[in-house]
């Protein structure tokens, strides 16, 4: 589909088929990442359940320490598409070029960063014995893969704000191949254990990273960053940051609670921790779907906005949510007929029934609220595609640390649950920050635009 031809279909095609159009690559580079994951458990809990705890365990620092490559990817999707919408290319291909070279250089920083202080971040969480060092080791390769992560960021988003998110999609899929391949050779083959599982992935990235940098400057049809006397624009950084430095905080604090949710999951021991996150990677498979929906709602928000029909935005956020909430639905379905044999399916080790009856225990009490979950995606969508990332920001923050880690304290110290308190704080947040978004979405203040398309040029 050629460039205009996409985005005819953006501005003025059938809602539906922009959707699925945008939504659907997504949806299965979702589902074949969910599969490697679940694919990559699989062969580190044969290692045992503290392993594989590790790899849970320290993966919210990792997502700390990217979020902010998420925000400037954010921001990127949202300023580059609303510019695409507004017929304004050369606009957008500068600020693409301003983007990769603040991404590069942060993730350098961080990757650094992160390296150095891996060993006293995972004492601070609370990791000790062999948690803490086959968290140690996961941890340290995995900040290595740091630029790898932030450049491919950047693709999505400079491909996502053009409507091509098949390509993206490709080249994930192709990375996770290759990264199944190679999990058993590093983990078993060349007996390298969880530092094996680690590698496999820092190599997997660095294959997207240069592939999809080939792609942009081959076949890219709208955009392609020129760095060529490059000089950073002061304008156009502050805007970057206006958009994507709350995306950034909303993610950072989403992982900064998902790191304490942590602590309070591994005070109750190994086994509920090893369950929730083993529950997290099978109700993936399900929530992916409505993730892409939102994912590819950001790119069709944007490039309406800066064509000033706010119309077709209304028409394609409540059409995502019917399409959304059906999904959620059939999932639901799925999930509640067959829950313990997907539970004992990707729990392989033989010794952890305590593991497999909190797990089907956790995944009963979530799977009721995942249509809820699917649209909390929906509104992400709508407010990162308008540029309103402050209200993305605190729907991701105030889930956490305003309503499920509040709740999990009480229920923890005023209640004899034990972690059923924990599953029944994560339901009812996922519903109370459902309520909140909707209450901002009837406000309208997210229609106020955030880039002045007609000054640019």
């Amino acid at each position: 589909m050629e460039k205009l031809e996409r985005k005819e279909l953006i501005l003025k095609g059938n809602m539906y088929k922009a959707i699925t159009v945008l939504s659907l690559p997504i949806m299965i580079n979702n589902f074949i990442q969910t599969l490697y994951n679940l694919a990559d458990g699989i062969w580190v809990s044969k290692l045992g359940s503290v392993q594989f705890a590790a790899t849970s365990f320290v993966w919210p620092v990792i997502f700390l320490f990217i979020s902010l490559g998420i925000g400037v990817s954010i921001a990127g999707t949202s300023i580059l598409s609303q510019l695409i919408g507004a017929s304004e290319y050369d606009e957008a291909n500068k600020y693409a070029s301003q983007l990769m070279v603040v991404s590069l250089a942060f993730s350098i920083c961080f990757a650094l960063l992160g390296y150095t202080l891996s060993t006293y971040i995972i004492k601070l969480m609370g990791g000790s014995g062999d948690l803490a060092i086959y968290s140690d080791i996961y941890l340290k390769i995995s900040f290595l893969g740091f630029p790898f992560v932030f450049l491919f960021f950047n693709f999505n988003s400079i491909m996502t704000a053009q409507g091509n998110t098949l390509a993206p999609t490709i080249l994930s899929a192709i990375s996770a191949i290759l990264n199944v391949v190679l999990d058993p050779i590093f983990i078993f083959t060349l007996d390298m254990g969880v530092a094996g599982a680690a590698i496999a992935t820092v190599l997997s990235q660095a294959l997207l990273v240069f592939s999809g940098i080939y792609i942009l400057k081959k076949y890219s049809l709208i955009i392609k960053p020129d760095f060529k006397g490059f000089k950073f624009d002061k304008k156009k950084l502050k805007k970057i940051l206006e958009v994507g430095f709350p995306a950034s905080i909303g993610q950072s604090g989403a992982a900064l609670g998902f790191v304490v949710l942590n602590s309070f999951i591994a005070s109750y021991g190994t086994a509920t921790l090893a369950a929730f996150a083993m529950v997290n990677r099978i109700t993936s498979l399900i929530m992916h779907p409505p993730m892409g929906i939102g994912a590819g709602l950001t790119s069709i928000v944007g490039q309406n906005i800066g064509a000033n029909q706010f119309d077709r935005v209304q028409e394609a956020f409540k059409k995502s949510v019917i399409i959304t909430l059906f999904l959620s639905f059939v999932g639901v379905i799925l999930l509640l007929l067959k829950d313990r044999e997907l539970i004992e399916f990707f729990m392989r080790s033989k010794d952890d029934m305590e593991v497999i009856e909190q797990g089907v225990t956790y995944l009963r009490y979530i799977t009721v609220t995942m249509p809820l979950m699917g649209l909390f995606s929906i509104f992400q969508g709508l407010f990162q595609g308008s540029g309103h990332t402050k209200y993305s920001m605190t729907m991701a923050i105030g889930r956490l640390w305003f309503i499920r880690i509040p709740m999990i304290l009480i229920f923890k110290h005023f209640t004899n649950l034990g972690p059923v308190g924990i599953w029944i704080s994560m339901s009812s947040s996922n519903f109370i920050i459902c309520v909140y978004g909707y209450v901002i979405y009837k406000m309208n203040k997210w229609q106020e635009r955030v880039i002045n398309v007609e000054q640019q040029g």
